[in-house]
C-alpha cells in the first residue's frame, strides 16, 4: 500500500484528504508542520506528498510552502509533490511547477481530479525508481566487469552475462564450485575466470581432465604415487593436489571418478589429508577445488555411481552453463572472434550459423570457423565454407534441433520472419562515433542508448569495451 504524506496546518483538511485516500487504497500519513514532514520522509517510504503553501495563521504569501518544497526536493529529488493553493499563491505554485512540482490544485479541491493525478504520479514514480535501480545495477555490473579479468571470454547473451556475473561473485569466496553444462559449452573458461579473480590468482592453478585419464591412473594422477606402487611406476610421482597446494585445482568431468577415488577426494575436501599410492605417510594440503561435469549427478547418485556426500561437498555453489543453442546472442560474437579481422561472412552464412543447433556447442562452432578459413575461396565466408546448408527461404529459418526438443516426432523448429529479423537487428554494425553520439543524446542511460541503436544492452557493453568508451 503506497504511503502518501499530507502536510497542512488545518486538521480538518488533513482528515478529509486522509479519508478520501484511505477509501481508495492508499496509506495516508498526516502532519501539521514542515519540520515533522521532513522527519517523516526520512522514516517512511513515501510515494507522494500533498502539501499546503502556508503553515502559520494569517500567512498567505506561500513562502513557507515554497521553503518546504525545496527542502523536500533536496532530501528526495524524485519524490512527486502536489501543491494545495489558495488563489493568492497561484503564481508561487506555477513557479514551483517549473522547478519540478508535479501538480497544483486550488482549495477546495476536486476529489476525482486529485485521485487521477495521485494515481498517475505514483505510477510514474514507481517506474522512475525501477529505471534508476536498473541503471544502478547495470552500472555496477559494468564496473565489476571492467575491473575483472575475463580471461578472453567472448559473449553477447544475457544468459552468459549472468553466468559471468555469478562467477565473479563466487570468485571472492573460497567455497567449492560445481560447474555444470554440456560438453564444449565453455565450463573451463568459467573456471579460469573464478581463479583469475580470486585471492589465489597468483597461486598455482592446476587442471585435470578426469574423463581423459584411465581409471587405473586417476588416483595416482590426483594423489601421487611412490616408486614401485604399480607396474611402470619407476619413480615417485607428485599428484595434482600436492602441485596445487595453496592454490586452485580444477577437476573436469568429475562424474568419471571411480568410487575409490571419490572416497579419497571426499577425505581431502573434509580434512586436506591424503596418502600417495604405495605410501602410508599422510600429507596435508590446502586447495580450493573447482569441478565440472556434463553428467546429471543426481541420476548417478540414484544409480550408485556417485557418492551423495561428495556431491554436496563439491556443490556448495552450482554454476549452470546453458548450451549454445540457448544462448543465440553469443553465436555471432564468437564467430567474429574465431575468424578474426582477415575474414568476413555473407548474409546467407549468418543465417545458416544462427539456424544451426550446435550440438557440440562452442567447440563445434570454433571447429566450423577453422574449417571455413581453411576451405574458403575468398575472404568472404559462405555457409558452405562453414559446412552448413544455406537457408533457402529468408522468411523461414529451419533448424533441426532434435537434442533441444522433447521426443514428440517434431524434428524442426521454425522461426517466423519477424523473429528472424529481430535476431538480425541485434547484429547491427556500429561505429565508435555512433555510440558516443547516442550516449550524449540519452544522458548515458544504457537501456535507452541500446534501444536507439537497435542492439541489446549486452551487445552495447561489448562494443563499448571494444572501442574503449567510458560512459
Amino acid at each position: 500500500m503506497d504511503k502518501i504524506l499530507i502536510v497542512d496546518d488545518n486538521q480538518a483538511v488533513c482528515n478529509a484528504l486522509a479519508l478520501m485516500l484511505e477509501l481508495n487504497g492508499f496509506h495516508p500519513l498526516i502532519c501539521l508542520s514542515p519540520e515533522v514532514a521532513l522527519e517523516l520522509i526520512g522514516l517512511h517510504d513515501i510515494a507522494l506528498v500533498i502539501q499546503d503553501m502556508n503553515f502559520t495563521q494569517d500567512t498567505t504569501s506561500g513562502e513557507e510552502g515554497k521553503a518546504l518544497f525545496y527542502a523536500l526536493r533536496e532530501a528526495q529529488p524524485q519524490l512527486p509533490i502536489i501543491l494545495l493553493t489558495a488563489w493568492t499563491q497561484v503564481e508561487v505554485a506555477v513557479e514551483l511547477v517549473k522547478e519540478g512540482a508535479a501538480d497544483y490544485m486550488g482549495k477546495p479541491w476536486d476529489d476525482a481530479k486529485l485521485l487521477t493525478s495521485t494515481n498517475n504520479l505514483i505510477s510514474m514514480y514507481r517506474l522512475s525508481k525501477a529505471n534508476t535501480q536498473l541503471t544502478r545495477v547495470n552500472n555496477d555490473r559494468l564496473s565489476a566487469i571492467k575491473g575483472a579479468d575475463l580471461c578472453g571470454i567472448v559473449f553477447g547473451s544475457g544468459a552468459m552475462q549472468r553466468c559471468v556475473d555469478l562467477a565473479l561473485q563466487i570468485a571472492r569466496s573460497d567455497v567449492s564450485v560445481l560447474i555444470t553444462g554440456p560438453n564444449g559449452a565453455g565450463k573451463d573458461k568459467l573456471a579460469d575466470i573464478i581463479h583469475a579473480n580470486s585471492a589465489l590468482k597468483n597461486k598455482a592453478f592446476i587442471k585435470v581432465n578426469v574423463g581423459a585419464l584411465p581409471m587405473d591412473l586417476l588416483e595416482a594422477e590426483l594423489f601421487g604415487a611412490e616408486a614401485g606402487a604399480f607396474t611402470g611406476a619407476n619413480k615417485t610421482r607428485i599428484g595434482r593436489f600436492e602441485a596445487a597446494d595453496g592454490g586452485t585445482l580444477f577437476l573436469d568431468e568429475i562424474g568419471n571418478l571411480s568410487l575409490s577415488g571419490q572416497i579419497k577426494l571426499l577425505r581431502v575436501l573434509q580434512t586436506g589429508e591424503f596418502e600417495r599410492l604405495g605410501s602410508h605417510q599422510t600429507r596435508k594440503v590446502q586447495v580450493r577445488v573447482l569441478s565440472a561435469t556434463n553428467a546429471v549427478l543426481a541420476e548417478d547418485i540414484r544409480a550408485g555411481r556417485f557418492r551423495e556426500d561428495l556431491f554436496y561437498r563439491l556443490n556448495v555453489i552450482e554454476l549452470e552453463l546453458a548450451p549454445l543453442n540457448q544462448r543465440q546472442d553469443d553465436i555471432m560474437p564468437l564467430v567474429e572472434h574465431f575468424i578474426g579481422k582477415d575474414f568476413s561472412f555473407n548474409k546467407q552464412a549468418q543465417q545458416a550459423l544462427m539456424a544451426h543447433a550446435w550440438p557440440g556447442n562452442v567447440r563445434e562452432l570454433e571447429n566450423a570457423c577453422k574449417r571455413a578459413m581453411i576451405l574458403a575461396k575468398s575472404r568472404v565466408l559462405t555457409a558452405a565454407d562453414f559446412g552448413l546448408h544455406a537457408v533457402a527461404d529468408a522468411g523461414r529459418v529451419i533448424d533441426k534441433r532434435e537434442s533441444a526438443l522433447p521426443d514428440t516426432g517434431i524434428n524442426q523448429l521454425v522461426v517466423d520472419k519477424a523473429e528472424f529479423n529481430a535476431i538480425e537487428s541485434s547484429k547491427v554494425v556500429l561505429e565508435k562515433s555512433d555510440i558516443e553520439a547516442a550516449l550524449v543524446e540519452h544522458g548515458g542511460i544504457i537501456a535507452r542508448v541500446a534501444k536507439s541503436l537497435g542492439v541489446s544492452r549486452q551487445a552495447l557493453y561489448r562494443r563499448m569495451e571494444k572501442f574503449g568508451i567510458d560512459r
